[in-house]
């Protein structure tokens, strides 16, 4: 863990609470006492220090991030006056949506639905940077509240992100060939190792917006090895097959599974066509009947 602890300071930053921790790093809420302002702090644990090829992905998350700028992406703030590696991000007030999931197992198709196209309007700001995110989860979805109550997504933790557009020395870093990400959300081509582009996150959204909606995943398996192969070989299972109980629209689960189609030229070819099939498929009443609106992808 991060020899920094709260109630300690950094240079500038006074740390006030560890809020999340991986096999990596450390999340932080601190204070800009320049500026009075609450700030996420990421430090990478001291036993990582040696591994330069995470160094050179976390400087590379930093600066992804840095250029990054949407309300539903996480901002992180350039700062050149550091005594040591770490990045520092706008505080996103809220519950990750993985928290959301396990106290409420499920969520109504309407929230579900919300969600997912918040999500995909970060995506599709994120995919016109030539940024693919590569590691979507609900772990990496902060669920906050405008003063009016409703809801919005922030997409965070761009650590396995890749630049379309990189060079050699950052493409050495997310090479084909290397698999990276978290296996319950792998795309089958991530999964093989493959070139990836944004389809990639739209097939991992697909995934979370069928957990949101059912409190599953639609593969199953005794073990990861078990579960990573049934994405490969076998068809998703449907949402009314894995809730007969629930009551789902016919469209829905149509979309869900296009989305989830292994190869991905039978996917949806961007986030924003995803979303605009997913409202169509929930609000028929908007863009004239679930069917016609629902045309245009599957003829």
């Amino acid at each position: 863990m991060s020899s920094v602890r709260p109630g300690s300071q950094l240079d500038h930053y006074a740390i006030e609470e560890l809020v999340a921790r991986s096999d990596t790093a450390s999340i932080f809420r601190g204070t800009d006492l320049r500026r009075s302002l609450e700030v996420a702090i990421k430090i990478p644990h001291p036993e990582v220090e040696g591994d330069e090829l995470f160094f050179q992905r976390f400087r590379r998350e930093q600066s992804i991030c840095q250029k990054l700028d949407h309300p539903a992406v996480v901002k992180a703030f350039e700062d050149q006056d550091r005594s040591q590696l770490y990045i520092v991000m706008e505080l996103a007030q809220g519950k990750l949506l993985r928290h959301v999931l396990r106290e409420q197992k499920k969520l109504p198709v309407q929230r579900a639905v919300k969600i997912a196209l918040a999500i995909c309007e970060a995506l599709e700001y994120v995919h016109a940077q030539r940024v693919v995110h590569r590691d979507l989860k609900p772990e990496n979805i902060m669920i906050c509240k405008r003063p009016d109550g409703t809801e919005y997504a922030v997409v965070m933790d761009f650590g396995l992100a890749k630049e379309r557009k990189a060079g050699g020395e950052l493409e050495k870093l997310t090479a084909t060939g290397i698999i990276l990400g978290t296996p319950e959300f792998m795309s089958p081509e991530q999964l093989r190792g493959k070139a990836l582009d944004g389809r990639t996150d739209v097939y991992s959204l697909a995934l979370m917006t069928v957990e949101m909606l059912t409190g599953s995943l639609p593969f199953t398996g005794k073990s990861q090895q078990e579960l990573m192969i049934a994405r490969l070989r076998n068809h998703p299972t449907p949402l009314r097959k894995l809730r007969p109980d629930l009551d789902f629209p016919s469209a829905v689960e149509r979309v869900l599974l296009k989305a989830l189609e292994r190869d991905p030229n039978d996917r949806f070819a961007t986030a924003p066509d995803f979303a605009a099939a997913l409202d169509a498929a929930t609000q028929p009443g908007t863009l004239g009947t679930t069917t016609a609106a629902l045309k245009r992808w599957f003829g």
